[in-house]
């Protein structure tokens, strides 16, 4: 059974109500969730590239990442579900897993339950909550992956945005 029903939330999935670019998150995370979060991309196999600055390198461990100069170039990890899902992993700080995705390519049932799949790959994994805050509205989560439920959950009033 899905986790989400495309008819339930597809609010939360409409780029001009939520702005395109949510923001994914794992709060209260440390150095060791983001090395947790690159080994389960490479055991996934999922198709993947880093770049800092432009430039592509080999997947990198987390805690040189994270313990980058502030004037250094800026890295991102693209990873890729499925051939039709992006992920762009941001390392901004090393208490917070961040991502964007890209509400036009979660269209419909079938991207979403991709979408619901992998936030449930990372959660479980890390075993905390996976939440995703509108573009621009940080800290008002929408729905997420809840630990206790083991399942991506709406967190929010869909009619109430």
């Amino acid at each position: 059974m899905a986790d989400l029903l495309w008819d339930d939330v597809s609010d939360f999935f409409d780029p001009d109500l939520m702005g395109p670019l949510p923001d994914v998150r794992v709060p209260d995370a440390s150095v060791e969730d983001w090395q947790t979060v690159l080994d389960l991309v490479v055991e996934k196999g999922w198709k993947c590239r880093y770049c800092e600055g432009g430039t592509v390198l080999p997947m990198p461990r987390a805690e040189p990442v994270l313990a980058r100069p502030a004037d250094a170039e800026f890295p991102d990890l693209r990873v890729w579900p499925t051939a039709d899902v992006l992920a762009i992993f941001r390392f901004h700080a090393a208490d917070e897993v961040d991502f964007d995705v890209d509400l036009r390519e979660l269209q419909g049932q079938e991207r979403i339950d991709v979408f619901c799949g992998f936030l449930r790959e990372i959660g479980r994994r890390l075993g905390k909550p996976v939440l995703m805050d509108p573009q621009g509205d940080y800290g008002h989560p929408v729905l997420g992956f809840d630990v206790d439920a083991d399942r991506v959950v709406v967190l929010a009033d869909p009619l109430a945005r």
